[in-house]
This record gives C-alpha cells, sequence and structure tokens, in this order.
C-alpha cells in the first residue's frame, strides 16, 4: 500500500510553495536568523538540513546541486565558507525553531527559525505576553487621558 510522506502545503502551488522556500532558506543563511510562521519555518528546516548536510561534502557537485534550489552566490558562499566550517562536525540538527507569541493582524502562530551555532543566547526569543492594547490602539483611553490630565494640572 501507498504511504504519503507528509508534507505541509502552506496553501500554495508546488511551485509557488517550492520558490517560497527556497527565499525562506536563502533569507536563513545569508541572516543566520528569520521570523516567520511556524508551519513555513518547520518546513524550511526540512529544507536547510538537507542543503547544509549535502554542503558538508564541500564537493563542486554538492555546490551545483545545492545552486539548483539556492540561486544566490552569496548564500552558497556564506554556507561553504562560513556555515559548514561551523557545524562540520555536528551530525544533524543544523537548526532551532522557537515559537513566539501569536501575530496581531491574523493571530498567525509566529517562530523564529535560526541556524544553532550562531545563536547567542537562546533565552532571549522567549515567548512574550500580548501587547498593551493602548500601545496598539491610537485613540485608547490610556493614551488620550495621560495628556489631558497633564493640561488640567498646569491649568490650576
Amino acid at each position: 500500500m501507498r504511504k504519503v510522506k507528509p508534507v505541509r502545503k502552506l496553501g500554495r502551488t508546488a511551485a509557488h510553495r517550492k520558490a517560497t522556500l527556497s527565499n525562506l532558506s536563502t533569507q536563513l543563511l545569508v541572516y543566520k536568523r528569520i521570523e516567520t510562521t511556524e508551519a513555513k519555518a518547520k518546513e524550511t528546516r526540512r529544507v536547510v538540513e538537507k542543503i547544509i548536510t549535502k554542503a558538508r561534502k564541500g564537493t563542486v557537485h554538492a555546490q551545483r546541486e545545492i545552486f539548483k534550489d539556492i540561486r544566490d552566490k552569496q548564500a552558497i558562499r556564506t554556507l561553504f565558507e562560513e556555515i559548514v566550517a561551523k557545524v562540520g562536525t555536528r551530525n544533524g540538527g543544523y537548526t532551532r525553531v522557537i515559537k513566539l507569541a501569536p501575530r496581531f493582524g491574523d493571530a498567525a502562530k509566529m517562530a523564529v527559525i535560526e541556524l544553532v551555532d550562531y545563536t547567542e543566547s537562546p533565552s532571549k526569543h522567549q515567548k512574550t505576553g500580548k501587547q498593551d492594547r493602548a500601545k496598539r490602539v491610537k485613540g485608547s483611553k490610556k493614551t488620550s487621558t495621560a495628556p489631558a490630565s497633564a493640561s488640567t494640572a498646569s491649568a490650576e
């Protein structure tokens, strides 16, 4: 019986999904840490782990295979010169996904995906609580009452 390998479709066609994951992978290799939705982060992790494993071979063939997916010379140069040097002894697990608070606009689950050996402190990106409504809403009572009470105090 045929067993289907589970994959997140991300609400995109196959070509759009491939392009999205390629772009996210490129940005992760260049910036070492990106913030995106949780589903995209988990799918990007699958792609990047395979790319770094290929890059550890260090052959020209590996470079050409990776260039099919990445298509960014700066990212590939960074991958082969910096990243492979740092993760050369590691047996997988090159990335880390840290969950964040939901996005305000649509309450999408957010996450940070980062390369493990490039992090300063993992506790820096812990889950944050909800943002204070007074800071989000422009005409909030909390923000509008503070200047009004200050002006009445100065009038006396």
